[in-house]
């Protein structure tokens, strides 16, 4: 006989973990699977955690939650060839007894979340890749098939958590593939350092993290950031760029990222420290505009595979989470009820992400994807220009200040000319507002 479950959750990250923990604790026969050898073996993060989203699913977590360091103040740097020009934000009230913000190792992570999930009564097998959706004779999805002998598994509904790659998706032909300069890639290592470094290099007490964001010439003019984050014993370090980029671009991500790690302004920052994990991994960077059809018959996409990520605000964690809380919320909801998994029933989950921050603020910056792509001055010409004002105008001399102002705007001039330079700041304005 073929076992049948209420509901079977494809791949253990955020948004799978929170679908799986949310149903189980509400008592339905749920089944999460996972291609990896254990939780989180697959899945890689810089990475960052933001606990109001966990709140919800999980109000008591920071009780044993294997959290690096909370987050106090966050750093962005706009880097040029030598200098940087940034901006910082540190609070005292960041030191709660709830902090907002984490930073995480994924596999530490996703290892308790599978704890969190059997003590509430949910089922999680690793090592068992899915290869398909099974489907009844009218193309409802009515379980999947895997790679173990005899692994056909029927369930009521599946919750597609399957990553940004969403195979099982583009296999049944739900999905399209995803498009070059709608998806990231991003390396990072792991460096292991003294916990006393870390903490005199940034500034900060036990527990306490800082976390900055880059961006400048350290991505050779293509579409992307970089980003170093404060753990417990190690920093993260890592850089992303478009697909689409890396595609047409002369520099690989390996060097790219040797290249950050030499910066003269990040080296100070790792002098010492060794690298432990090396990784890469996928980002959904496209918006808005490349959310695929979240719903059908029978079935459901959460987090990346939903492209859920906002890029604007290098959100993506509370994203999966949120939208895998959703996707359990309707699924429960239908039961009491009484009602069928159809699509129509099924578009409940889309209106409660369209209720939400998710669609709401992917929405506002729907633009901004599309801006980034097709003005590459953002990561070439205009750091180049910021960083030399910055240093015009920071250098004593005998150069009075009125003539400075004058070399610092012909230099702006010379580069993209007056309406160039007005153009591209009402496109930025217009995507952010």
């Amino acid at each position: 006989m073929v076992e049948k479950f209420d509901a079977i959750v494809i791949g253990a990250g955020p948004s799978g973990n929170a679908a799986t923990y949310t149903l189980a604790k509400q008592g339905l026969k749920v089944l999460q699977l996972e291609r990896g050898e254990y939780p989180g073996a697959k899945n890689v993060q810089g990475g960052i955690m933001y606990s109001h989203e966990l709140e919800k699913i999980i109000p008591d977590f920071r009780e044993d939650c294997p959290t690096e360091r909370h987050i106090i103040e966050q750093r962005v740097w706009l880097l040029g060839e030598d200098s940087y020009v940034g901006t910082n934000y540190r609070s005292e009230s960041f030191n709660s007894d709830k902090p907002n913000r984490y930073t995480i190792i994924r596999a530490n992570i996703d290892k308790w979340w599978g704890e969190q999930i059997r003590k509430v009564g949910g089922l999680q097998i690793c090592e068992t890749t899915v290869t398909e959706l099974i489907r009844d004779p009218s193309g409802k999805v009515i379980g999947v098939r895997t790679d173990r002998e005899g692994g056909e598994i029927h369930a009521d509904v599946v919750i597609m958590a399957d990553g940004v790659n969403a195979l099982l998706a583009k296999r049944a032909g739900l999905q399209d593939e995803a498009a070059p300069e709608n998806v990231a890639l991003a390396v990072k290592e792991i460096l292991f350092i003294d916990p006393e470094l870390i903490q005199q290099r940034f500034g900060i007490k036990e527990d306490e993290g800082v976390v900055i964001e880059i961006m400048g010439k350290v991505t050779k003019g293509m579409v992307g950031t970089a980003f170093l984050y404060t753990n417990k014993e190690s920093l993260t370090i890592g850089i992303g760029c478009l697909i689409s980029d890396f595609k047409n671009g002369s520099c690989p991500p390996y060097r790219m990222l040797e290249d950050l790690k030499n910066h003269p302004v990040i080296k100070p920052l790792i002098e010492g420290a060794e690298m432990k994990e090396y990784a890469a991994h996928m980002i959904p960077e496209g918006g808005y505009k490349a959310v695929p059809q979240l719903y059908g018959d029978g079935w459901m996409v959460v987090g990346d595979a939903a492209h859920f990520n906002n890029a604007a605000h290098r959100e993506g964690s509370n994203l999966a989470m949120a939208s895998g809380r959703m996707a359990a919320e309707t699924v429960i909801e239908l039961k009491a009820a009484g009602k069928g998994y159809t699509a129509s029933n099924l578009a409940a989950y889309k209106k409660k992400l369209d209720d939400s921050f998710i669609m709401k603020d992917l929405k506002k910056y729907r633009e901004l994807p599309g801006i980034m792509h097709g003005n590459k001055q953002f990561f070439g010409a205009y750091p180049d220009e910021i960083t030399a004002a910055a240093h015009n105008w920071f250098t004593v001399d005998s150069v009075d200040k009125k003539t400075k102002e004058k070399q610092i705007m012909k230099s702006f001039i010379k580069r993209r000319s007056v309406m160039g330079l007005v153009g591209d700041a009402i496109k930025l304005v217009r995507a952010v507002r």
